[in-house]
């Protein structure tokens, strides 16, 4: 199993980009961290504190049940603290992100795609993209949050510096672009998972009145871009490194 990291520019991002494949990971048995770089306010009909509140509901919801999946974790989150639309691209920034990469002992990291309208958008992939090289380095000791080392022994020395195997990039965009994924993941059976997570933010979806059709338009998605690869449900995302297959067994055929 692997250890994966979302980062999200804001609380609700991950859940609306990637939300089923987030649920099926975690049931799968993979240690899944969703990393909020800012706690998304203000906001017209939030606060931070309601925030907080629904990332971590909305986090439950990604979750496995137990009785049904008993080899898997809850799905954990944590959020930075940079400042909401004020975030900018600094050596602290991406050491605290690479802290969180060393402390999960992070492999498989997804980020938004880089083409966006929404600037905090834009500098949290840069960031996250450059902590990734910089969890690498030695020599250099970064923060690390409390409590999130993957799951086992918990040493005291700090978490030895890694290179996540692979990077991805999941749509969350601000801008009206058809995407171009490079591949598309089987989202089948964890549709409503992603749709209650997507809803347990309602001072955003709920509330807010302008939001509102943003659920459905997301789920409409979802079906859309399961259509393409032959199944009920999928979600996309984009590679800039070649993917590595070992076999076609995981290939919807």
């Amino acid at each position: 199993m692997a250890n994966v990291l979302v980062v999200a520019p804001h609380p609700d991002d991950a859940e609306l980009g990637m939300g089923a494949t987030i649920a099926r990971l975690a049931a799968q048995g993979h240690d899944v961290l969703i990393l909020d770089a800012t706690n998304g306010e203000p906001t017209p009909h939030g606060d931070p504190e309601t925030r907080a509140r629904e990332a971590a509901e909305a986090a439950r919801l990604l979750s496995p049940d137990p009785t049904r999946f008993p080899s898997s974790s809850p799905v954990r989150r944590v959020c930075l603290g940079l400042p909401n639309r004020f975030v900018t691209h600094t050596i602290e920034a991406r050491h605290a992100v690479a802290g969180v990469i060393r402390a999960h002992q992070t492999q498989v990291m997804f980020v938004p795609f880089p083409e966006d309208a929404h600037p905090d958008h834009r500098v949290v992939t840069r960031i996250a993209e450059d902590a990734r090289f910089d969890a690498k380095l030695t020599g250099i000791t970064m923060p690390e949050p409390v409590g999130l080392r993957a799951p086992g022994p918990k040493p005291q020395a700090p978490s030895p510096p890694l290179y996540p195997r692979w990077l991805f990039y999941y749509y969350c965009t601000h801008l009206r672009i058809v995407p171009g994924p490079s591949f598309i993941l089987d989202a089948t059976g964890f549709e409503d998972a992603k749709r209650a997570s997507i809803l347990a933010y309602r001072s955003q979806f709920v509330v807010n009145e302008r939001n509102r059709a943003v659920p459905e338009w997301i789920m409409d998605a979802t079906r859309f871009y399961g259509s393409r690869i032959g199944t009920p449900a999928g979600e996309p995302f984009f590679a800039r490194e070649p993917l590595g297959l070992t076999s076609l067994d995981s290939l919807p055929l």
